[in-house]
Order: structure tokens, then C-alpha cells, then sequence
């Protein structure tokens, strides 16, 4: 009977140690994103899920990091299997964490990412979904920034709709939600309100400002982008992008 309790311990302390070394994976890829080195990042997250496959913390941050790598990506096919490798993290997640606010962040951005590859159909039957995930987010987690984000980029995006993606809005949906553009507007702004180092967020918010014709508001967010510390692989070209954007409005 000892012997059988003493394997049984062991078996537990086995079980804690790999979960505490998966945890730590998780904590250095997360330092890794703030230096800039998502690829590295990305990689550990990776090798964090080797570790322990339903670590939810390592299949949202490699899902996430995932979406990026796919956004850069210059080869259609490489896009698209980072974007689908992004989906199948999230979709892990969520079924062991539907209610986990992280997990439903990231399956909102796979989602939105992988429309992208799409038809104009396939793209705004996706909007739904992505809506649907952001907004369970923010359900789990009011204060999650990065959600209301992904809400002011779709609304954004739906205000800025081709003809053919207009067509299957109409189709699908009976048109077009009002006030689209006053929505993302919202949505960025409370983003802000929550996190003000989201340099993406400044940009885009900079943007609805300027399409509602509000030229003043959308200057005071680019003096204030220009001014931040890039944190993601992604914010120097942002900042690069927002100071154009300020030189051009000024």
C-alpha cells in the first residue's frame, strides 16, 4: 500500500513539475513578444503545448502569434497555414475553456484572419462569428482591451465594404448595420480608455476619425501614436505608418 502511495505522489509531483515548466515556457514567451521576437515567442509557445497539450495560456499565445505570422507572410499558401494553424489553437482552447476570455479573443482574430483569404461571401458570413467571439470576450473579461479591438476593426471593416462584400451583406444579412463607422469609432476608443500602448489601435482610430471627417480628432491620435514606445514586432511600422499619415494631414 505504501509503495502504491508513494508512486501515486510521484505521479502528482510529476504532473505539477511539468505544469509549473509549461507555465514558465509560457511566461518567457511572453517577455519574448514584449523584446519584438515573436518568431522565438511563437516557437516556445509551441513547445510549451509539447509539454502540456491543454495549457490554455500556450494555445492562446500561439494561436495569436500564429494570426501575426500569417499577416506577414508574402506567400499566399504560408498564409493561410498560419491563419488555419491559428484557427485549430483556438479552436482547442475553446473547447477546453469556453469560457476563458483569452480563448475567445484569439478565435475571434483566427476567425477574422482566415476571412481574409476568402470570398466576399465566405468573408461577411465571417463577421458574424467574429462578432459573436469577440463580444464573449469582453463577457468573460470587461476590461479586455484587445476585444474591443477586434470589435472597432470589424465595424470598421463592414463600413468599408466593397460592392461585392456589400451585395452578400444584403444577401445574408438584409444589408448593412447602421452606424458601422460610429460603432468601430466606440470600440477603439474604449480600447484606448484600457489600454493606451495599443499602437495598432491609435492607427485605426486615427482612421475612422478621418473617414467621419473629424480631421482634428484624427490628428490629435496620430501626435499621440508618434509619441508611444513600440511593445509588438508589429508597432514600428505602425508608428512608421501613423507618423506618414500625421505628415500628410498637418
Amino acid at each position: 500500500m505504501f509503495k502504491v502511495f508513494t508512486f501515486a505522489a510521484l505521479l502528482l509531483v510529476s504532473a505539477f513539475t511539468y505544469a509549473q515548466t509549461a507555465d514558465e515556457m509560457v511566461d518567457q514567451a511572453r517577455q519574448l513578444e514584449k523584446q519584438m521576437k515573436e518568431p522565438a515567442a511563437l516557437a516556445l509557445y509551441k513547445d510549451a503545448l509539447k509539454v502540456q497539450a491543454d495549457n490554455i495560456a500556450a494555445l492562446a499565445g500561439a494561436s495569436e502569434l500564429s494570426a501575426c505570422e500569417g499577416s506577414r507572410a508574402t506567400d499566399k499558401d504560408e498564409r493561410t497555414r498560419s491563419y488555419t494553424e491559428a484557427k485549430n489553437y483556438a479552436e482547442q482552447a475553446i473547447k477546453l475553456a469556453p469560457e476563458n476570455a483569452e480563448a475567445n479573443y484569439v478565435m475571434a482574430v483566427a476567425l477574422g484572419r482566415v476571412a481574409t483569404t476568402q470570398g466576399a461571401k465566405e468573408k461577411v458570413a465571417a463577421y458574424k462569428e467574429v462578432k459573436r467571439y469577440a463580444e464573449l470576450a469582453i463577457k468573460f473579461n470587461p476590461n479586455y482591451a484587445k476585444a474591443y479591438y477586434v470589435l472597432g476593426k470589424l465595424n470598421y471593416d463592414m463600413a468599408n465594404m466593397n460592392a461585392l462584400e456589400k451585395a452578400a451583406a444584403k444577401v445574408l444579412f438584409g444589408g448593412l448595420p447602421e452606424g458601422s463607422l460610429d460603432n468601430a469609432i466606440a470600440n477603439f476608443e474604449k480600447c484606448r480608455k484600457l489600454d493606451a500602448s495599443l499602437l495598432v489601435n491609435y492607427h485605426d482610430l486615427a482612421k475612422a476619425y478621418k473617414d467621419k471627417e473629424e480631421l482634428e480628432k484624427s490628428i490629435e491620435i496620430l501626435r499621440k501614436a508618434v509619441t508611444l514606445r513600440p511593445i509588438y514586432q508589429d508597432d514600428p511600422a505602425v508608428k512608421a505608418a501613423c507618423k506618414k499619415m500625421l505628415e500628410a494631414m498637418e
